[in-house]
């Protein structure tokens, strides 16, 4: 149904892209209300312009945050056209009809990203009352009103849609179909959503958002000696510190990646972990922390030189013996006897945590481009368990599955992660091809002397080419598990079929980058 447009409300903080609009809606006849800046801006256009005063009677109140809120102006909005009883009560009370609302929103999002750049060069903090004075009130309420009402009422919520309307305004006249009311209808709610969901997100992770709020700590450099590092939290909430030297920038990074692996152990098992560069080197669960350490130690002896360590349990004074042999730069746990911490403490550089709570945070955030990615953190390990191979998994099988899955999420991609027997015995990570990172990880397990067969093998993404799974065979391996969605995953699915081996398809990609 055609509708002509009468009447405009305009209101907006960007001018921009608006001046041939408004001469467009001038030409027309339309009728345009404004308030405060973009009033000035259509008068000093010497176009008439009716201010909403007039109508509601009330001038621009507390600074400027009630204006628009009225009836007067929401019953011109919302009121239904083919209602007798809405029209008689706009008649009633003098509420004129608005056919035409032009409103963007206060940079919320940009306000935000603004303060952050100047807090991160000058080491200072947000300055909070001026992001909150951006959360825009009115104008999403008028903007969900007008589109609640597209029946009736035209609803323009953002700027890059102003060249759509001009072309509209000129080539129909002021008139607009239904079908066109409606598309910027749907225009109008998605702006209003990521409006709301931007709000959402500042407050929901304010913590880091604002982080230069918290504690500041200058490290002795950044990742190499010629950068400049600073870190900004408390780490006592998390830690209590033993003994060592303060955390450096690496170690920091390589303590984060320890904490996520040890918070998926089950507190009803024995796990001890090494990592380095934030990978996951050896792991392994046993039934005493002794044997844990031992043959997490044997998976890769060599990259174990100069890690980090984790365990879930309390370090004995066997476990702390055996530790003692080597050259570590942290050793994190929930618990340490006596006699062990006196042998841990034996080397004052070395660095002692006692873990205060169980997990990091809820979600993980980088800087990139001159601004922030924030994600929750990859949480879970496999939404289905299709066994889609030659054969079932066996129990055994399965329980190194599942672990193998855990260990290759925290692998860098591409990754392949070698399990037997609940110890990691060949992994690959951080390569160009999924292939490359299958033979690091033969190649890696041969190095220990590890015997590949009955092993299993878990993939942080689909296999592309069934190659890998030829390779893996040939090596020895007997159980696959990876989260499938290739277009060829009957290749790799067929070859387990023909050669009876186990493969799980778990729906879960466990990517890390």
């Amino acid at each position: 149904m055609q509708k002509k447009l009468r009447s405009a409300l305009i209101s907006v903080f960007y001018k921009d892209g608006l001046e041939n609009i408004v001469q467009q809606l001038h030409h027309l006849g339309v009728t345009i209300y404004s308030t405060g800046g973009t009033q000035k801006f259509i008068e000093e256009l010497n176009i008439p312009c009716v201010a909403v005063e007039s109508l509601t009677t009330y001038p621009s109140i507390l600074g400027g945050r009630v204006k628009t809120l009225h009836p007067s102006v929401f019953g011109g909005i919302l009121g239904k056209r083919d209602d007798a009883q809405h029209l008689a009560e706009m008649k009633q009370y003098n509420i004129p009809e608005i056919d035409l609302v032009i409103v963007d929103l206060y940079p919320f999002e940009q306000t935000v990203a603004e303060q952050m750049l100047k807090a991160s060069s000058t080491g200072g903090g947000l300055e909070e009352a001026l992001i909150i004075e951006k959360i825009d009130i009115g104008g999403p309420s008028m903007i969900r009103a007008a589109a609640k009402n597209h029946a009736s009422v035209v609803v323009v919520a953002a700027k890059k849609d102003y060249e759509l309307l001009e072309v509209i305004l000129k080539t129909q006249h002021g008139e607009t179909s239904l079908e066109q009311r409606r598309m910027f209808a749907i225009k109008a709610f998605d702006v209003c959503t990521g409006y709301d969901m931007a709000i959402s997100n500042y407050f929901n992770h304010t913590a880091f958002i604002n982080p230069f709020d918290k504690e500041r700590s200058v490290l002795r450099y950044g990742e190499n000696p010629h950068q400049e590092g600073i870190y900004y939290g408390n780490q006592q909430e998390m830690f209590e510190k033993l003994n060592g030297k303060e955390l450096s920038y690496n170690n920091l990074v390589d303590v984060d990646a320890a904490v996520q692996i040890i918070a998926e152990a089950s507190p009803a098992e024995i796990w001890f972990a090494i990592i380095k560069h934030t990978n996951v080197c050896g792991i392994a669960v046993r039934n005493t922390v002794k044997e844990a350490w031992d043959a997490a130690l044997a998976g890769d002896p060599e990259s174990a030189f100069g890690g980090v360590l984790v365990c879930n349990a309390a370090i004995d004074t066997a476990t702390a013996n055996a530790i003692n042999e080597i050259f570590f730069e942290v050793l994190i746990a929930p618990s340490f006897d006596e006699a062990a911490l006196e042998i841990l403490r034996s080397k004052k550089n070395r660095i002692i945590l006692q873990q205060k709570t169980t997990g990091p945070s809820t979600h993980q955030y980088r800087s990139v481009l001159n601004g922030i990615l924030t994600q929750q953190n990859d949480t879970g390990n496999y939404t289905e368990w299709k066994e889609a191979g030659g054969r079932e998994t066996t129990a055994s099988e399965k329980e190194d599955l599942i672990f193998a899955n855990i260990v290759c999420k925290h692998l860098k991609s591409n990754a392949i992660a070698l399990v037997k027997n609940k110890q990691l015995i060949g992994k690959g990570c951080g390569q160009t091809s999924r292939i490359d990172s299958l033979r690091q990880s033969v190649e890696k397990s041969r190095q220990f002397n590890f015997d590949l067969t009955g092993a299993v093998l878990a993939s942080d993404a689909f296999f592309p080419f069934d190659d890998c799974v030829k390779i893996a065979h040939a090596a020895g391996i007997q159980a696959f598990i990876q989260p499938g969605g290739s277009i060829r995953d009957k290749d790799s699915i067929d070859y387990c079929k023909e050669n009876n081996l186990a493969m799980v398809i778990t729906g879960l990609r466990h990517f890390k980058h």
